[in-house]
């Protein structure tokens, strides 16, 4: 892409900070808010065309729909020109690269799905991931850890430990989850993605954004509205009580659908392609109990997407 590639950063990243060293030093990393604003005009005054990417994992789908608001602040000429990616990576995608670190790290030692605090549902998603991490691998014992939350770190090894694993190795879902330099009988299985991984994944949604404003002018910005609509529960008291809703500012009576394109059809959530088409359904990618079921790639990149089938 011609322009300037903005890769926005919440929770996961620690407000951005660490993309640092993940990211080329073409990339700008912005938390949000007033900085991407002032990167947008700064570009759009010099004549360059942007793309803003925001950096989620998966878990944090508000910064997506915060982003686009931010977005809508900007008048007419600064819009123009200016398009908003798909977020960088799903909870599917989540679950697959955390499933090939896995693969590497012995049997018998506890997996530590590990990943910064962020609200009530995200850090639920976070013990989803783990679940599906364990589901068709190896390792008897995956628990989590939140940095900032509870269970946390020390909490999280304590738990492995007493469960009869000798060691227990930190698998990142974030990217701001440190080495456990100084965690007694604990190693660090990651990063999550190499540079070149990374880089690959970014510059495939900046392609996906930008070709999809040249062939039809959507700038992705409506889409990304919507990010975070499911993002919660609502419950009810029951045929004499009243219903209400958690994670919004107001009710909807009506439900969601998403699509999103990567690469191919993942029907699983166990082993996402980073690089082309796949449709995934809202609220839930979880696998049925019993065979892994089958996952069709359709053109995957091999050097960042190795086969996410567990040894049995």
């Amino acid at each position: 892409m011609t322009g300037r590639v903005i890769a926005v950063g919440g929770h996961e990243s620690d407000g951005a900070a660490a993309l640092t060293g993940v990211l080329g030093p073409e990339v700008v990393r912005v938390s949000g808010g007033r900085e991407l604003v002032r990167e947008v005009r700064s570009a759009r005054a010099g004549g360059e065309r942007v793309c803003v990417v925001p950096m989620t994992l998966g878990r944090d789908p508000s910064l997506v729909a915060d982003t686009a608001r931010t977005l809508l602040a900007l008048d007419a000429s600064e819009r123009a020109g200016t398009v908003l990616a798909e977020p960088f990576a799903t909870t599917a995608h989540l679950v697959g690269w955390l499933r090939t670190l896995a693969t590497r790290v012995p049997a018998d030692r506890a997996l530590l799905v590990t990943a910064p605090s962020g609200d009530p549902f995200s850090d639920a998603d976070l013990f989803r991931t783990a679940r599906l991490v364990r589901q068709y691998g190896r390792h008897r014992t995956v628990e989590v850890a939140l940095l900032g939350g509870d269970p946390g770190l020390a909490e999280g090894v304590r738990r492995c430990r007493a469960l009869g694993a000798p060691r227990v190795v930190v698998l990142p879902a974030a990217w701001a989850v440190p080495e456990p330099t100084g965690v007694p009988h604990t190693e660090y299985g990651g990063p999550l993605l190499s540079g070149s991984a990374a880089a690959g994944v970014l510059a495939s949604r900046v392609r996906e954004a930008q070709d999809r404003y040249e062939r039809s002018g959507d700038d992705g910005v409506a889409r990304a509205l919507a990010a975070d609509h499911d993002h919660g529960h609502a419950h009810s008291h029951g045929p004499d009580g009243h219903d209400h809703d958690h994670g919004h500012g107001h009710s909807h009576g009506h439900s969601h659908g998403h699509s999103h394109s990567h690469g191919h059809d993942d029907r699983d959530g166990s082993g996402p392609d980073p690089g082309g088409d796949h449709h995934h359904r809202t609220p839930s990618h979880a696998p049925r109990s019993g065979a892994e079921p089958p996952v069709r790639h359709q053109g995957a990149a091999p050097d960042l997407v190795p086969s996410h089938r567990s040894p049995r």
